[in-house]
């Protein structure tokens, strides 16, 4: 529990005082604009901690969040929190600023996206791919084994650290694994790693993690997407066969590709169960 929320269960047990952001933390450097929120590497005046301090944008959030009006959907704070694992990024804090939006408190990742290391058509060994796989695998699946979707699941949300450790991160887009969550018409995600389910605007399950899970370790081996990148218009393509991994990642072994190529099945419940099914079927690489 960290000073705020003591105050707030010794006073009343009411919720925590709204945090002045910059009176507590000191920035070092430029913030990073995401798609739905700013993050900033800061120093925790408190405690002189450098931490993460992610502030999401109420305008932007706000569409999102009015598809589930009425549901009590937990907040991004209070869904990163309770999802642990050795490839998941810790969130220290959350709460409300007192300019009324939200913000987390993260450990703060050294590394690079996984994102850029393809973009910059960066060498990596197949033993290197194949653990960013495994680990990414583990991350996943630790966040299915707190009961949420990640809806987000691409290279961009992965890091990849100097000493080659993967951590997930980013769980503004994530919902519990319930179906009043995932019912149709919901199309959220980033179009080039949507499960067809999603694309189609059907009934959805975890397993649209799984596809775009998929997605991104066929970019992983070979460095190109399955199908040619785009909108939501073109990720409509998504329901027909890919070209098999084996025509474009040289030396891939045959247990890893059909792993990955059973990841992208059209249909939820040809795909591998879970990811710790596809992990057993790659634990002898």
């Amino acid at each position: 529990m960290n000073l705020r929320s003591l105050v707030a269960s010794i006073f009343g047990g009411g919720s925590p005082p709204k945090l002045h952001v910059w009176k507590r933390f000191e920035p070092l450097g430029e913030g990073i604009a995401g798609t739905m929120s700013q993050f900033f590497k800061v120093r925790d005046r408190e405690s002189g901690q450098i931490v993460g301090l992610k502030l999401p944008d109420a305008t932007k959030l706000a569409p999102i969040e009015a598809r589930f009006k009425g549901l009590k959907k937990p907040s991004e704070g209070e869904i990163s929190s309770q999802i642990k694992g050795d490839h998941i990024v810790v969130t220290h804090e959350f709460g409300r600023t007192h300019e009324g939006g939200q913000y987390l408190v993260q450990e703060f990742l050294e590394g690079s996206l996984v994102h850029l290391r393809l973009k910059r058509g960066e060498l990596l060994s197949l033993a290197e791919r194949i653990t960013i796989i495994r680990q990414a695998a583990s991350g996943l699946a630790a966040v299915h084994k707190a009961g949420f979707v990640h809806r987000d699941i691409c290279p961009r949300n992965l890091i990849l650290s100097p000493e080659g450790r993967v951590t997930l991160f980013d769980f503004g887009l994530s919902v519990p694994d319930t179906p009043v969550f995932l019912r149709p018409g919901n199309r959220t995600g980033t179009p080039n790693y949507m499960a067809p389910e999603v694309i189609r605007r059907r009934q959805c399950s975890r397993s649209l993690d799984i596809f775009s899970f998929g997605v991104t370790a066929y970019e992983i081996c070979c460095g190109l997407l399955p199908w040619p990148g785009g909108n939501a218009r073109a990720a409509l393509a998504h329901d027909t066969p890919p070209p098999d991994i084996r025509e474009r990642a040289e030396g891939i072994p045959d247990i890893l590709a059909t792993a990955i190529m059973d990841c992208l099945r059209p249909e939820p419940d040809q795909r591998p169960e879970s990811l710790q099914v596809f992990l057993g079927r790659i634990s002898r690489l």
